[in-house]
């Protein structure tokens, strides 16, 4: 597969742009603050008079209010949550007809437009620059001088220049000093679907709460079962992250690499195997997409709901004693199966 460096991402295509930042939560903050340490003229649109505004203009930032953005800037991040991109969309051509000004639309992710695809003004190009991590890491990394890799999309080139300008920005939030890897809006939508649902959010909270639940019922103390089962994760993950998976497995203990080997597969076995590909199924159907935009409409409060439903007291409890034990060295612990294998 392509992947696209540093040196391939000329900042030129959108170097004397002003740029818009649509929102301004995890995401929006980190894009803003990178882009404007890369040089960039940056202006932040928020709900006037909300927290977000506040915070933005206390780091600096002129706030202006999403209706006047279009006359204001020539680009636009669209950094809000995807259930809202529709009727932002529809107020930013309201205001990109009065104006001429608008000639770019970044997104983080290709939600919407793969499955709610928002209307476009004729002169828009509409791109997709979509960071592999949160917004946190995203900052923490440029001010290290360091990046999160990015997935690159193109959804609409008018200009022929959508490529070139996706690719500047992508340097200017500093994904392009880690690379760039390019796809389709298609396929960015349904793998960071698919691997929120099946790995990174819903396989990883259900898995940790079985394997915590079935301690605690076979009688082990509570706490030294979220200790080995959810608070260890982390450092097993890094291992993952930093040396992949037989790296990771060379840096275990021969037990734990043991256990690895022989009951992996029996946990991970056809039957999972086959509601994954269920899964997948639901999401490039279209049908996960409407499952979940008729509950958020259905219901304003789906947040609190949907984490009361999900809530177990016993996980919070023991998770607030274990989790302060670690309270001076910000969460860390020690290395699961500690030893080297090989």
């Amino acid at each position: 597969m392509e992947i696209i460096r540093a040196e391939d991402c000329s900042p030129e295509p959108i170097a004397r742009w002003t740029l818009g930042v649509l929102g301004y939560g995890n995401q929006g903050r980190a894009q803003a603050l990178n882009l404007r340490d890369s040089g960039h003229a940056v202006l932040v649109s928020a709900r006037p008079g909300g927290p977000s505004a506040e915070t933005a203009s206390a780091d600096g930032f002129q706030v202006v209010a999403p209706e006047h953005l279009p006359g204001a800037v020539d680009l636009v991040a669209v950094l809000t949550p995807d259930e809202t991109h529709a009727e932002l969309i529809a107020g930013l051509a309201r205001g990109g007809r009065a104006s001429g000004r608008l000639r770019c639309l970044v997104f983080a992710h290709s939600f919407s437009l793969r499955f709610t695809p928002p209307p476009f003004e004729p002169e828009w190009d509409v791109v997709v620059v979509a960071p592999a991590g949160p917004g946190a890491q995203l900052r923490e990394r440029f001010v290290r001088g360091e990046g999160l890799p990015a997935l690159l999309a193109v959804e609409r080139d008018v200009s022929g220049e959508a490529a070139p300008r996706a690719r500047a920005y992508a340097a200017g939030i500093g994904c392009a000093r880690a690379g760039l890897l390019p796809v389709t809006v298609a396929e960015e939508a349904e793998i960071d679907l698919f691997g929120e649902q099946a790995v990174l959010c819903g396989g990883m909270n259900a898995l940790t709460r079985a394997a915590f639940e079935t301690l605690v019922a076979a009688g082990y103390p509570a706490e030294a079962a979220y200790l080995e089962c959810v608070q260890q994760l982390r450092l097993t993950a890094e291992l993952l992250e930093r040396h992949g998976p037989e790296g990771m497995r060379r840096r275990i203990s021969p037990t734990a690499l043991w256990g690895d080997l022989t009951r992996g597969e029996r946990l991970i076995d056809a039957g999972v195997r086959a509601r994954l590909a269920e899964i997948l199924g639901e999401i490039r159907s279209g049908a996960f997409a409407r499952e979940w935009l008729a509950w958020a409409a259905a219901d304003p409060e789906w947040i609190r709901h949907g984490l009361e439903t999900a809530r177990s007291a016993e996980l919070e409890r023991c998770g607030r004693v274990v989790r302060g034990l670690f309270a001076e060295d910000g969460g860390g612990g020690g290395e699961a199966g500690a030893g080297e294998s090989g």
